[in-house]
């Protein structure tokens, strides 16, 4: 009864403006007929006539403002909205409204898919995360239990995979704000290679590895802490897919692009339009049994924040080059 009665004082309010119109009009008639000596009986029947036609309307409006109310109260129970949950109208300030609130309902349902989306990938990450960090584990278990002269350096790189995997999934989760964590500004080139290079130097050194650097000595306009990354992945990569005694070539290829280089397996060609993708390892990914494919995955991803670019030369048995353009054209914020 209360939830009536404060209905029927929303349709007053809205409508009280037409009751003083008429009232007012009629008022004015009333003047005019007295002012000119007019008989008022006519008048009044007349305003009752009226009255009593106003009083009709007056009460399908109510009615049909009572329905509509019911109709647009019973669409919070719909999870989504569609132009059929609407009540027809012909007001055009309505269809606005109708339009806005669809218009919203459309950007909700896109965000809770981008969120459910973002939800899944990030299972299916930690999940491969979690099954290839097994993979060192296991191996310094093995090298426990082989013999007491433990090898030192082998249990060091085991150990070093293990660290590798473990800033893998920070790298992807910090990725997601990325934005706010960005400090661009110019960057020794030179310093970034030397620094992403040292810290696989242990691997260069355990399986012979020759490597050809030719100093870069320029600016780029980057974030230091990403970019290093990026460089580090790439160099990885390089270290892992190539044999021992083989060489890695890093060089300008051109102004502003850097070349890595390797003389390892290669990547087979119906491979290399996927390299880039998310959890993709290809042919020789899944021969190594090392291969996460999200190393090329988080690359990319970093290199179109940074506004670099990243692309992939290989021929299966000769090795891969990898080109890093690092012309920065348009920062993504």
């Amino acid at each position: 009864m209360e939830k009536k009665t404060i209905l029927f004082w929303q349709w007053i309010l809205q409508r009280w403006k037409t009751g003083v119109l008429f009232l007012g009009i009629s008022g004015i008639y009333f003047l005019m007929c007295w002012l000119y000596g007019l008989e008022l009986v006519g008048a009044f029947y007349a305003f009752m006539l009226t009255l009593v036609l106003l009083a009709a309307v007056f009460y399908w409006d109510y009615q049909r403002f009572k329905r509509r109310h019911e109709q647009l109260t019973g669409l919070l129970v719909q999870e989504y909205l569609a132009q059929e949950h609407f009540p027809e109208t012909k007001d055009l300030l309505e269809k606005d409204y109708q339009e806005l609130l669809l218009h919203l309902s459309t950007c909700i349902s896109n965000m809770e898919s981008e969120r459910e989306k973002a939800q899944t990938e990030m299972n299916q990450y930690y999940t491969m995360w979690a099954h290839q960090i097994k993979t060192p584990i296991s191996g310094l278990r093995l090298l426990l239990q082989q013999s007491e002269a433990l090898e030192k350096k082998e249990m060091e790189m085991e150990l070093f995979r293990i660290e590798q995997y473990v800033q893998m999934v920070l790298s992807y989760l910090r990725m997601k704000d990325m934005n706010s964590d960005l400090q661009i500004q110019k960057e020794d080139l030179d310093g970034m290679i030397r620094q992403a290079v040292r810290r696989y130097s242990r691997f260069f050194i355990g399986k012979h590895l020759h490597l050809e650097y030719e100093p870069i000595e320029k600016q780029v306009l980057t974030d230091e802490k990403w970019l290093v990354f990026v460089l580090e992945q790439l160099i990885s990569n390089a270290v892992k897919y190539t044999p021992e005694g083989g060489t890695i070539r890093i060089y300008e290829k051109e102004p502003g692009v850097v070349g890595i280089e390797d003389t390892g397996i290669g990547i087979r060609k119906e491979d290399q339009p996927r390299v880039f993708e998310r959890g993709f390892t290809g042919f020789n990914g899944r021969a190594q049994k090392r291969a996460t494919g999200l190393g090329l995955f988080l690359c990319r991803e970093i290199c179109e924040k940074l506004s670099h670019k990243i692309s992939i030369v290989s021929e299966p048995g000769k090795g891969t080059l990898v080109l890093l353009d690092l012309r920065m054209m348009d920062l993504r914020f």
